[in-house]
């Protein structure tokens, strides 16, 4: 796969979607610990995006290896991407309109969050990228590394920005999040059917 203007702003975006959840949690975690270091922002932000990286990454060794035990699925491919981005989507959509609770709420002002609950706050925000897996499985393995790590940057500058803005402003802005980050993957899980009937 050609690494061209449209791969990297489809990885941009798609990172966009994915990191919402990751986002959403970060208010809260910058509500939580409003005297929150620089340093610990960062590493807060690289738990969120390692997952994000981590996720596709499998996601996209499992499909390559039964892609390649069984060509029978892969015309299905786009149907199970388009399937499971709308779902994903379809939740944070429904989510953020209702304005249910997104991962963890913050408990008191200054409850520091342990490294085990930031573990699960990551693997929780970021299971769903697993998922994108289908939707990169055509790719190579170059292309995949590319994408997944464009997903990581993308999910660390958000998580970065939500951490700050946790602080100031707490969990107000959540629910748009996550309506925002459901349209993106509805519309990539669309797009992405689409190119495969053109």
């Amino acid at each position: 796969m050609a690494l061209n203007l449209l791969f990297l702003l489809n990885s941009a975006l798609l990172g966009v979607g994915l990191a919402m959840d990751a986002f959403s949690v970060s208010l809260a975690d910058g509500l939580a610990e409003p005297d929150m270091k620089r340093s610990r922002m960062a590493g807060i932000a690289g738990v969120y995006a390692g997952f994000q990286f981590l996720m596709p990454m499998i996601g996209w060794f499992l499909v390559r290896s039964a892609v390649e035990l069984f060509r029978s699925i892969e015309p299905f491919i786009p149907w199970i991407a388009l399937i499971l981005l709308c779902w994903i989507g379809g939740k944070m959509l429904f989510e953020g309109i209702r304005g249910g609770p997104e991962g963890e709420k913050p408990t008191e002002e200054g409850n520091r969050r342990s490294g085990g609950t930031l573990f699960w706050q990551g693997v929780a925000t970021s299971i769903d990228a697993l998922s994108v897996g289908f939707t990169i499985s055509a790719y190579d393995w170059k292309a995949a590394l590319t994408a997944s790590l464009i997903i990581a940057a993308v999910t660390f500058a958000l998580c970065s920005g939500g951490v700050r803005l946790g602080r100031v402003f707490g969990t107000k802005l959540s629910g748009r999040a996550s309506v925002l980050g459901g349209c993106i993957l509805i519309a990539i899980g669309i797009e992405i059917f689409v190119k495969s009937l053109l």
